[in-house]
């Protein structure tokens, strides 16, 4: 079992591996960031299919957050943005349209790759 919060993100894509890169910069040691490639089997409560769609954040407990808040609560645990996490889970329409502004990053991230010059996300 993990003593801190482990973030699972897809490792072969270079647009998600930029924004893990500044994460940990802003979180440091708090939160550790694991591409599910290499240990989604000691991870039973995500799936691959979950990971390639959104990152995955594991609390030590076991609870799970994906996509917006997923991101929102790991900066939050890392003593930033805590007010725009509230925001999130007080107002319904912001989690949605956070959500939504993921997914659409998500869906879209090899032609952002493109516009970033980075390497192509395979997905």
């Amino acid at each position: 079992m993990n003593t801190i919060p482990v973030m699972l993100y897809d490792g072969d894509c270079a647009f998600c591996q930029r924004w893990i890169e500044k994460w940990h910069r802003m979180t440091g040691y708090r939160i550790s960031y694991e591409p599910y490639q290499k240990v989604i089997t000691g991870y039973p409560q995500v799936t691959a299919e979950q990971c390639r769609e959104a990152v995955q954040l594991i609390l030590p407990d076991g609870a799970v957050f994906s996509g917006a808040h997923a991101v929102l609560k790991a900066l939050a645990l890392s003593n930033r943005f805590q007010g725009v996490l509230r925001i999130y889970e007080i107002f319904p329409w912001f989690a949605r349209l956070s959500e939504w502004s993921y997914q659409r990053v998500a869906t879209h991230r090899s032609f952002l790759s493109r516009f970033f010059q980075l390497p192509q996300c395979p997905r």
